[in-house]
């Protein structure tokens, strides 16, 4: 079974631009960030820069993968999107329910939005 996941940082990012640029092997660059190799495979895919009405500053750069990626993960977030679920939630805390147990109550109520 493989290590916890860890997101990339802004200083891995950039790391990945640099070696990028210069044409560096994916091998290498996993060896010395220590993420899985298909990490730095996807990452330029999934963070690419690219704008129709600047095409000729298309590309993968550091700074703007880290902001796509900070997008990304806060439209994700449901407490944020839905206030009943994060009512729900609260009104459970203080009796001692776990994360575990709401979430597992809510599949059991069929909620929906529910968190997992």
């Amino acid at each position: 079974m493989g290590s916890g996941y860890t997101q990339l940082s802004i200083t891995e990012r950039r790391r990945i631009e640099r070696w990028r640029h210069a044409k560096g092997a994916v091998d290498e660059m996993a060896r010395v960030l220590k993420p899985c190799r298909s990490t730095i495979f996807r990452e330029p895919r999934r963070n690419q820069f690219r704008d129709e009405s600047m095409s000729k500053c298309d590309g993968y750069f550091g700074a703007a993968a880290q902001m796509m990626a900070s997008d990304r993960h806060a439209r994700q977030r449901k407490l944020i999107k839905y206030p009943n679920l994060v009512k729900r939630v609260v009104e459970r805390l203080p009796n001692g329910w776990t994360p575990e147990q709401i979430s597992n109550r809510m599949i059991h109520e069929r909620a929906v939005p529910r968190v997992r």
